[in-house]
């Protein structure tokens, strides 16, 4: 049995309190000055007094405590949310499969959830906000169960760089199956914001049905936090300490497809967050997942929304899809992670 207290596992659990403090504080005030130039910035420039007027004493006869109230305060908002949800989900990932290049938008969650959304569209296109929802949880539970079923069928079972493959093949897989059904039943238009990513029309009604799915998700995620730490170790190790790593990933797994699947269905498919957060969150905090769970949150949080601002200014007054923007820097990032661990890092 191996110890947790053994030099190699405390030097392997080392954290750093002082960069944990200083990443928390750091990246919670530049996620306040992100969400405070959000509001300002748009097609009316609205001045931080005014925004902050807008929040705090709201006059229903001001047009711009209207922009402010009903159109960017619930965008940032989701902005916020989608962007922790994602990163957390790809921190999660990474822990419990040992894997630098899992996702959720390469390991097929998120295609799964766009499929499901693409056969509502089709053939259910009359149902209400909450039953796409719904269908977008399901849609992530069958991409990953996919995934996961894929890459255990392969000789030698399930190993990182097996679920990596199986969830980039099935992820295209069921991309081109959502692309065939958007062009054969006429609802490319409708998709088209899923597919591409973006928070336009975010509104306050789709954050009142995803918040009570996503605390799950999220009080998941930090319950699990340490047991992931241990279960990033190897199995083995795990195992060796007694812990339950079939559970332990299965309660992982659904705290990602609730988080995906909620992002999913607000803000669509919207990629790399989740890959590259968590790889900068252990290079300043370590490895205990009970630091880069909240600290993750925060960084995709303040990722998310500065993408935001970039994609409705790059090109204004039309809007850049922000799938494009977090595209730009996560496929490089991909790059070289994917070239590293080909080395053998």
């Amino acid at each position: 049995m191996v110890d947790e207290t053994s030099p190699t596992a405390k030097q392997q659990l080392r954290s750093k309190p002082m960069a944990v403090i200083m990443i928390m504080m750091a990246g919670t005030i530049l996620l306040i000055c992100a969400i405070v130039l959000s509001m300002s910035l748009g097609a009316a420039n609205i001045t931080p007094g005014t925004v902050w007027q807008a929040i705090f004493a709201y006059d229903d006869l001001l047009t711009e405590h209207q922009i402010i109230h009903e159109i960017r305060l619930p965008r940032v908002v989701g902005a916020v949310l989608v962007g922790s949800f994602l990163a957390v989900s790809g921190a999660l990932m990474q822990g419990m499969t040992r894997n630098a290049l899992a996702e959720p938008s390469i390991i097929g969650i998120t295609d799964g959830a766009a499929l499901a959304l693409a056969i509502m569209f089709a053939f259910f296109s009359s149902v209400s906000y909450t039953g796409f929802l719904f269908a977008a949880f399901i849609g992530a539970g069958v991409g990953t169960a996919l995934v996961f079923l894929v890459g255990s069928l392969a000789k030698g079972g399930l190993t990182p760089a097996k679920l990596a493959l199986a969830g980039v093949t099935i992820g295209a897989f069921l991309s081109a199956i959502s692309s065939g059904i958007a062009i054969y039943f006429d609802v490319a238009q409708d998709l088209s914001f899923w597919f591409a990513g973006g928070l336009a029309g975010m509104d306050w009604h789709r954050l009142q049905l995803i918040l009570p799915v996503v605390v799950i998700g999220m009080v998941i995620a930090l319950w699990l936090a340490r047991s992931i730490t241990i279960l990033s170790l190897g199995k083995d190790v795990a195992q060796g300490l007694g812990q339950r790593t079939g559970v332990v990933r299965t309660m992982g797994i659904i705290a990602v497809m609730l988080m995906t699947g909620a992002a999913v269905a607000v803000a669509g498919t919207i990629g790399f967050i989740g890959l590259v957060i968590p790889h900068i969150t252990r290079a300043f905090v370590g490895l205990d997942y009970r630091y880069i769970v909240p600290c993750s949150a925060i960084l995709g949080s303040l990722l998310l929304v500065v993408a935001d601002i970039v994609a409705r200014l790059v090109n204004a007054p039309y809007e850049t899809p922000v799938g494009a923007i977090t595209a730009l820097i996560g496929v490089p990032f991909f790059l070289y992670l994917a070239r590293r661990e080909g080395r053998g890092v």
